[in-house]
């Protein structure tokens, strides 16, 4: 139970919270669906993936419509070699913010597990581009893992 829930005098219990939460998760989203993302925005995620390896470059992706027009940096985000840690907590609600992005330092886009389970609690739309991080070598995914096509603006 938050906070929030406590002050209005929710009583219900933690496992049926948690329930509930489990269920969201794996429930598509009900947000407008992305379909574009601004040539700016793009090269923006190219130049912050070159600057981060060999580390793993990571944000949040933002859309006040069809089209990706923002990359949010996440505040106390962890780079790592094989990882990058995003504290999406740390981020002010924003309705428009709609799923993440971060980079591989190796050959591949496709998604880790750790991946998997990232786009499952943020957001439905989510970009992972590789090395050697051009215009060619970025993918878009949904919250389920699935390829997505975003046209570039």
């Amino acid at each position: 139970m938050g906070f929030f829930d406590w002050l209005k005098g929710d009583k219900t219990d933690a496992s049926d919270s948690q329930r509930s939460k489990s269920k969201r998760r794996r429930q598509a989203p009900t947000t407008h669906p992305i379909t574009k993302i601004e040539q700016e925005a793009l090269q923006l995620i190219i130049e912050s993936a070159r600057h981060a390896h060999p580390n793993e470059f990571a944000g949040a992706l933002r859309a006040p419509h069809d089209t990706i027009d923002e990359i949010v940096i996440v505040p106390g985000t962890v780079q790592g070699a094989t990882h990058a840690i995003l504290q999406m907590h740390e981020l002010p609600p924003d309705p428009y913010v709609v799923g993440t992005v971060h980079s591989h330092p190796s050959r591949t886009a496709r998604p880790s597990q750790e991946d998997l389970q990232l786009f499952g609690q943020h957001g439905h739309t989510h970009i992972i581009i590789h090395e050697p991080y051009t215009r060619e070598t970025w993918r878009c995914w949904n919250h389920r893992g699935e390829p997505v096509h975003l046209r570039v603006i």
